[in-house]
């Protein structure tokens, strides 16, 4: 798995990813445990969506 995630777009899913965790968590709401995706693919640098696309937003770091 070659990196495909930059860091202005880890940034982005780590913050998307831990608001969508906080509102689940305060609201009490399963759903909040999807922003466990964002937030696992910003900390692995790899996004699988983006493989079979060939966007790779790390060689612009």
């Amino acid at each position: 798995m070659t990196k495909n995630i930059g860091s202005t777009d880890r940034n982005i899913r780590l913050a998307i990813g831990a608001v969508l965790l906080l509102w689940g968590l305060f609201t009490l709401n399963w759903l909040g445990a999807i922003g466990l995706v964002p937030v696992v693919t910003a900390l692995i640098g790899w996004c699988p969506a983006y493989a079979p696309f060939g966007i790779n937003t790390a060689a612009k770091d």
